[in-house]
């Protein structure tokens, strides 16, 4: 399970340190991809092909279905630690990302988000504003 929030700097070469505890948790390889809100979404390779399977079986008639392939699927790619727990961004993830120097790493139970220090900042504020009234419509719904 992945939780916990991690703020970390992106060099020169466009590598970013994923905490110990994640790397763990992605043993068995993990894949990046585009994820929502302007984030990046790293899954553990398991869990990624569960969910491209799922995806996979989306009537290719259905627009919305091509699109959420296209954006998931099209823009994931496996990536690898280094000696030090370092994976490289890849440069169009980079870009969707707006990351510059520094970059938040979020575990969100099955899944971590990658974000950009200055889209987190915003994201995590317009959350907490809406705690309350989420909390709540979740309640109504047995959460």
């Amino acid at each position: 399970m992945f939780i916990g929030q991690f703020e970390h700097s992106i060099d020169e070469k466009n590598r970013i340190a994923i905490p110990a505890k994640f790397r763990r948790e992605l043993k068995g390889g993990a894949i990046i991809s585009k994820g929502l809100d302007g984030c990046l979404f790293m899954f553990p390779k398991a869990k990624f092909t569960q969910m491209a399977q799922s995806i996979g079986s989306l009537p290719l008639s259905k627009s919305s279905a091509r699109l959420y392939a296209r954006l998931m699927l099209a823009s994931a790619e496996e990536v690898d630690f280094d000696n030090q727990g370092r994976i490289v961004l890849p440069g169009y993830l980079r870009r969707f990302g707006n990351f510059k120097k520094s970059a938040e790493v979020i575990g969100i139970y099955d899944r971590v988000e990658i974000w950009a220090k200055e889209t987190w900042e915003k994201e995590s504020g317009r959350t907490d504003k809406r705690a309350e009234d989420l909390i709540e419509d979740l309640s109504e719904l047995g959460v």
